[in-house]
């Protein structure tokens, strides 16, 4: 992997689990000449994001509608700042290779389960996340390449397993373009 793929890689982990907190940073005095320093880069909003482009998700016989986070600052956010999420909806966040996910609950206060998904869209792991609780929790597994947030219990209460593979209207996962939320176009050899 080139220098360039690796930072850019870096940054977008560095965004998506270590999110740097704002609003905490001394400014300079400006009454005695000193310039105040710029604050800590953040990639989140400081408020709840629109909502995003969606996707149906089926995982067994059970629908989710999902919105679906793929750029720095969706991933970031999250479901930061939002104050419900309905039975029957998600929020799936897509990173561009495997890693191993760490996901936290900062400005989070809607309780939620998420599952730690596989490139190919197994269910590696089931995590229950508390609100407001900054504790990253850190996938067993390093091939996590997509989370899916749903209401905390949803995957209980319907027996969703891991192991169990999500699937697309377009196929499984592989078979999506998930820049663009199409079904991924094959070219002739």
């Amino acid at each position: 992997m080139g220098k360039a793929m690796q930072a850019w890689f870096a940054a977008l982990l560095l965004a998506a689990v270590l999110v740097v907190p704002g609003g905490c940073q001394r400014a300079g005095n400006s009454a005695t000449g000193d310039a105040a320093s710029p604050p800590p880069r953040t990639y989140h909003l400081d408020r709840a994001q629109p909502r995003l482009p969606t996707l149906k998700l089926w995982l067994g016989g059970r629908e989710i509608t999902a919105e679906v986070a793929r750029r720095t600052t969706e991933i970031a956010t999250g479901m930061m700042f939002r104050t419900n999420l309905a039975d029957g909806e998600g929020m799936l966040f897509v990173f561009p290779r495997p890693y191993r996910a760490a996901f936290y609950m900062r400005n989070t206060t809607v309780p939620l389960s998420a599952a730690y998904l596989a490139p190919d869209g197994t269910i590696l792991e089931l995590h229950d996340l508390q609100p407001l609780n900054e504790t990253p929790v850190t996938a067993a597994s390093d091939n996590v390449q997509f989370v899916l947030e749903v209401p905390q219990g949803w995957f209980q209460r319907h027996g969703v397993r891991t192991g169990l593979v999500v699937r697309t209207p377009y196929g499984g996962f592989p078979e999506v373009d998930w820049v663009n939320l199409r079904a991924r176009t094959t070219r002739a050899p």
